[in-house]
């Protein structure tokens, strides 16, 4: 398992321990881009995990790599670099790629690109896991022949599904629910005043606050959602953190928000924990109004009403699945343009509440089974990619 960002971002946690769990009897690796932080949360004891080279922290090595590149044309030596202890004797017959939105930003999709034609060129096979990609990136040839050397797609939502249809890559697609869906939750205390069902969880993160359109507007809007909801309702609100990245932390953005409610006793700001055990905070709120992809996955699969304010296809593609439409489920951060946008759409969703929760319930058990199947699809390949290897150790072995 590959461009694992590290658990720091519990969605990246989510998708790893999820899937470790349905790939029980495989042997697994991790090759992470933090080690420290995948040891301290929850993936330690489901799979085998190694720190991957970090280049920039080896001053010779970047320089003669850079001086190769550049003189023999050769992008995939930083990689071979990166991933030289999973690649050579050490090849593994099955890589997965498990950052779902790795496409969905164009530094990391020249990364997910340039790994991508590395394993394959070594001989390996390759599994784009859980993804989503933007319709209009599929226009770019480049992208479309690479999606053309994984051996299996698995895209999470359908108009991910469908965009790769159009773009003429149907061979290796197969529509399942981002693997997170299959999370366990994991008991743990909750605050003093806290009462399950009376509480509405909130999210937000630096993320959507870079892409909204109009200054300030994103925050303006949360505090008006915050206000509306001690003002005229008896419930709570649990600010509740999902990505803890130095350099993209949710906890700012919340403490911005919590700033002037420190000694209010309806307003909970949650600290940093394990993707389970946020999974089960998420699942004793009454409501859900979250930015982070996995924060509001973790909110459906527990049957939660949710109104994402998000950014990309993939929430958009996740709710129209989920309901036929996003219309009303997806707040766009960049249609932000007055102050009580956010209120008004958390109304909507609130007087529909039942008609909501039971909609999720009903669909729910089979969407979470559907999104463990994936996993049935990697067994099938594992096990083909494993015969061949050893037809082929056998093959190579000296006559006696």
């Amino acid at each position: 398992m590959y461009l694992h960002g590290g658990s720091g971002n519990h969605g990246c946690e989510a998708i790893i321990n999820s899937t470790c769990h349905m790939l029980a009897g495989i042997p697994l690796l991790l090759v992470t881009n933090s080690e420290k932080e995948d040891r301290y949360y929850s993936l330690e004891p489901l799979c085998d995990i190694l720190q991957e080279k970090k280049i920039a922290e080896h001053f010779f090595a970047h320089v003669w790599y850079y001086i190769w590149r550049a003189v023999f044309h050769d992008p995939e030596s930083f990689m071979r670099y990166r991933f030289r202890k999973v690649l050579g004797k050490n090849r593994a017959p099955l890589y997965l790629s498990t950052g779902g939105d790795m496409y969905c930003y164009e530094t990391s999709k020249r990364e997910a690109i340039v790994a991508n034609s590395t394993f394959n060129r070594a001989g390996a096979r390759t599994v784009l896991w859980g993804c989503s990609i933007e319709p209009e990136l599929l226009q770019d040839k480049e992208v479309v022949e690479d999606m053309k050397r994984y051996a299996l797609i698995t895209p999470r939502e359908s108009i991910t599904a469908q965009a790769l249809r159009q773009a003429g890559i149907t061979e290796n697609v197969k529509l399942y629910p981002d693997p997170a869906f299959a999370l366990e939750p994991e008991q743990t205390q909750l605050p003093e005043g806290f009462q399950s069902g009376r509480v509405t969880g909130i999210n937000i993160s630096p993320m959507i606050v870079r892409n909204e359109n109009s200054a300030g507007i994103t925050l303006e809007n949360y505090r008006s959602l915050i206000e509306h909801i001690l003002r005229d309702t008896d419930d709570c609100v649990a600010l509740i953190p999902h990505v803890m990245w130095n350099h993209n932390d949710d906890r700012l953005t919340l403490q911005e928000l919590y700033s002037g409610y420190e000694s209010n006793d309806r307003v909970f700001l949650f600290p940093d924990m394990s993707c389970q055990k946020l999974k089960y905070v998420i699942s004793q709120c009454k409501a859900f109004v979250g930015a982070r992809t996995h924060a509001t996955i973790a909110a459906y699969s527990s049957c939660v009403p949710t109104l994402v304010v998000g950014y990309s296809v993939k929430a958009r593609g996740i709710a129209r699945d989920l309901f036929g439409s996003e219309e009303h489920y997806v707040i766009p951060v960049q249609a932000l343009e007055q102050p009580d946008e956010l209120v008004r759409a958390y109304d909507w969703l609130l007087e529909r509440e039942q008609e909501i929760r039971d909609r999720l319930a009903s669909v729910m058990p089979a969407y979470c089974a559907r999104a463990v199947e994936a996993g049935e699809e990697v067994r099938r390949l594992w096990n083909e990619c494993s015969h061949r290897a050893s037809r082929k150790n056998t093959d190579d072995a000296p006559e006696k």
